[in-house]
């Protein structure tokens, strides 16, 4: 099964105020496993960086200049997702902007049904608990200490690590590992001989035959052994 883990940074919170999308990251995965195979392009905004969302991602107005515009990038990006699901931490804000810029090239917008929310599935599992993607990588142990700032292309990939444990976790790759057995490896389990032991006697001595009868005699005509000789 193949999907997309992605995340995006923008000039702010709503593309129909006039905020845009400025750096998209995406991983492949496959059966919940990242591929190595990822997508990474910052775009150019065509307006100013506000000062607060450059504090968050560190991504200024003049360093954007110098990047090709959504216009120029969706036809690869398109190409990349594919007819994979969409998987995002808080996938509403991230399906906001790409179906923002999509529907200004005349692109077809992605249905809602293609969005996989890890925040709601996070929300699902630890009620009431921190689901920051920070957060959920400190609770899965995934290492983010590189995360300084807010970056797409990192973030995707922290969250394919999370998406992971979210599934399941690497457990569930058992499996596909016992699938891959060879059938020399099957036959040499098959046909190992096995050692027979001759069976150990079992048979009461006459001492405990002795002791088992003055049992009996002390329960009376209605021992349990009376009834089966009968």
């Amino acid at each position: 099964m193949r999907e997309i883990v992605f995340d995006t940074e923008t000039t702010g919170f709503d593309p129909f105020n006039g905020d845009r999308l400025v750096e998209i990251g995406c991983v492949e995965v496959e059966n919940f496993l990242p591929t190595g195979n990822v997508y990474h392009q910052y775009v150019n905004p065509e307006r100013d960086m506000p000062e607060g969302a450059f504090k968050i991602h560190g991504l200024s107005e003049e360093f954007l200049k110098g990047y090709p515009t959504f216009a120029e990038i969706y036809a690869e990006f398109v190409d990349f997702v594919g007819d994979a699901n969409l998987v995002a931490h808080n996938a509403d804000f991230d399906m906001k902007f790409i179906n923002y810029e999509l529907s200004q090239v005349g692109h077809s917008e992605y249905p809602k049904t293609r969005a996989i929310d890890t925040l709601n599935m996070a929300r699902r599992k630890f009620p009431g608990s921190p689901n920051t993607l920070d957060a959920l990588c400190k609770r899965f142990s995934v290492d983010n200490s590189n995360r300084i700032k807010h970056g797409a292309l990192l973030d995707a990939e922290l969250l394919a690590e999370v998406y992971l444990e979210l599934r399941g976790g690497r457990q569930r790759g058992l499996e596909l590992d016992t699938a891959k057995k060879s059938a020399a490896d099957t036959e040499t389990v098959a046909t190992k001989p096995r050692i027979l032991r001759e069976a150990r006697p079992h048979a009461p001595s006459a001492e405990e035959l002795l002791r088992h009868a003055e049992f009996v005699a002390k329960i009376g005509e209605e021992a349990l052994w009376h009834k089966v000789k009968a």
